[in-house]
């Protein structure tokens, strides 16, 4: 049966409509009925009583707003009623017990990857080229020109045959306009190696300039993508005089994996002298190093070897009740399996610091994420911001009116199992569980920064549809609705809808997810990112950045 509308938890005074509700719609919440005196738009809250100016307001069980002024039973939360407003939190008050959920469907699946020699398993099997400097991006970008089409990674461009038909048309007079097709041109498998999903090219904008801290993580951010289980080994463009020195690469390289043993390539264009020398020599080793990675296959890995990033972007009022908790069931079943899973974004995890406080499995971890947290919003706040300006125009539109709401729902990702590490930017994951990772909301920092950290797969949930990907980790998104799915097929990879219209729960969407997951990581489905070619590369400087 499909409901109109949903009180999320038991102490919550608002409901959320789950469709567009009409002027006298009658509302039946906690045994009483009232009727809506004006439409509510779906995705949207009410006000379940009357409130008064200061009260507060609760959803998901926790405080996530007050009001502005007096807000009438049945009246819409807008950003002119509706202040942001979280709960105090301070330190660990709870030993956190944790029901796992049923993995019996699981237990004995595995995925067919690429095995690491320290333990790792890909998910895919890339060779990454990356520039220490943002003067080494031109030489970066002449590889990438040589490289793709010459080894078969490069896919079809019909928006090249597009301004084809145009440039025809211009020059034999006729209207550009006219008879246009964009057309798909035909694929044919020209792949040189067979066991290379591709070469990567992660051009950027540090390396040099600005504070050393942000060249000092940038150089462990490359650090933490070569040591990821999909890189195979990598080539090196260095400058030479930059702040991102190849000693301090070297070192955060020692520092996430004393036993590195990849192949990888560093070439340093002023001691190498004409640029013609270095290009020819990067070539050169580049495509020995991808013979190497040739000679590896996928075999089976049982899913503990999963590392997922969890994140969102472009989210709506649906978000915290369907995509978000179908992602946090599968992340509790690869937790329950010792898989490893990370929250990332902690702009959007204010207002629930409490709840994620309790779930650290002991003290000083704890401590580590109210330290990251309090000094991550003392410092938005210095330059006249803060963790409350968050929600972007769409969130606002859609609903998510506060960031404490906005939290309370993307925190849903990080499921319900114990918190076993808390890291900070450009630290790597070892530890099998749920980790918090200190990110930007930002959604391409927040990716790039996953995969940096280990992420062989990343869970990518959206209301609005965000067309975002990363470079070597496989990024699958989910829809918080049918909607988005339908309207933007090529960039959605699961419809979280059926939550919505009850047609399915939020387990059966989890457990659908985990097969979804176990396909991608074995190479038999390239997300839609893939396809689309979404290698998305932003490392975060440590100035403010929502």
């Amino acid at each position: 049966m499909r409901h109109k509308f949903i009180k999320i938890h038991p102490s919550d005074n608002v409901v959320v409509a789950l469709e567009n509700l009409d002027v006298g719609t009658i509302v039946m919440v906690n045994g009483e009925n009232f009727q809506l005196k004006l439409p509510i738009k779906a995705k949207h809250k009410f006000a379940q009583n009357y409130f008064l100016d200061g009260d507060e307001i609760y959803m998901y069980g926790g405080v996530v707003g007050k009001a502005k002024k007096n807000i009438e039973q049945g009246e819409a939360l807008t950003i002119d009623n509706v202040a942001h407003k979280t709960e105090d939190y301070g330190v660990r008050k709870q030993i956190f017990d944790w029901q796992q959920p049923d993995i019996s469907k699981f237990r004995n699946k595995t995925f067919n990857g690429y095995h690491r020699s320290d333990g790792q398993v890909g998910t895919a099997n890339f060779w990454v080229v990356i520039p220490l400097v943002f003067c080494e991006n031109r030489n970066a970008a002449v590889m990438k020109d040589a490289f793709l089409e010459e080894l078969g990674f490069v896919r079809p461009n019909k928006y090249k045959q597009y301004v084809r038909q145009m440039v025809n048309k211009y020059k034999s007079g006729a209207s550009p306009r006219s008879g246009m097709v964009l057309e798909e041109e035909t694929a044919t498998s020209t792949a040189v190696f067979k066991n290379v999903d591709g070469i990567k090219f992660l051009t950027h904008q540090g390396g040099c300039g600005g504070i050393r801290q942000d060249s000092e993580m940038l150089c462990a951010l490359i650090a933490g993508y070569l040591n990821n289980p999909n890189v195979a080994g990598g080539t090196i463009l260095s400058l030479g005089c930059q702040n991102a020195q190849i000693s301090i690469l070297q070192e955060k390289l020692k520092a996430v994996n004393p036993d590195f043993d990849k192949p990888l390539y560093i070439l340093e264009q002023q001691q190498e002298g004409r640029e013609e020398n270095l290009l020819q020599k990067a070539l050169q080793k580049t495509f020995e190093g991808l013979v190497e990675a040739n000679k590896l296959q996928r075999e089976p890995a049982s899913l503990d070897k999963l590392t997922l990033g969890l994140e969102c972007g472009g989210s709506d009022g649906f978000s915290g009740i369907s995509a978000n908790p179908a992602v946090g069931h599968a992340s509790d079943i690869v937790v329950a399996l010792s898989g490893k899973t990370m929250l990332a974004e902690f702009p959007e995890l204010c207002g629930v610091e409490q709840q994620l406080i309790n779930r650290c499995t002991n003290n000083a971890i704890a401590d580590k994420f109210i330290h990251l947290m309090q000094t991550y919003a003392a410092s938005a706040e210095a330059v006249g911001s803060g963790f409350d300006m968050n929600p972007s125009p769409g969130n606002i539109k859609d609903g998510l009116i506060t960031d404490a709401m906005k939290s309370a729902g993307a925190a849903k990702k990080g499921g319900a199992s114990p918190i076993v590490d808390v890291l900070d930017y450009a630290e790597y994951a070892t530890k099998p569980g749920l980790n918090l990772l200190c990110t930007p909301g930002n959604d391409v920092e927040s990716t790039t920064a996953l995969a940096g950290s280990g992420a062989n797969l990343i869970l990518f949930t959206t209301g609005l549809g965000t067309p975002t990907g990363n470079p070597i980790a496989p990024v699958i998104k989910i829809a918080s609705n049918s909607g988005l799915a339908e309207r933007m097929p090529d960039i959605i990879d699961v419809d979280a809808g059926e939550v919505i219209t009850g047609d399915k729960t939020i387990e059966e969407m989890g457990e659908e997810l985990m097969e979804f997951i176990i396909a991608v990581a074995s190479g038999k489905i390239q997300t839609k990112a893939q396809v689309l070619n979404q290698d998305d590369f932003i490392p975060w400087k440590r100035g403010i950045s929502l």
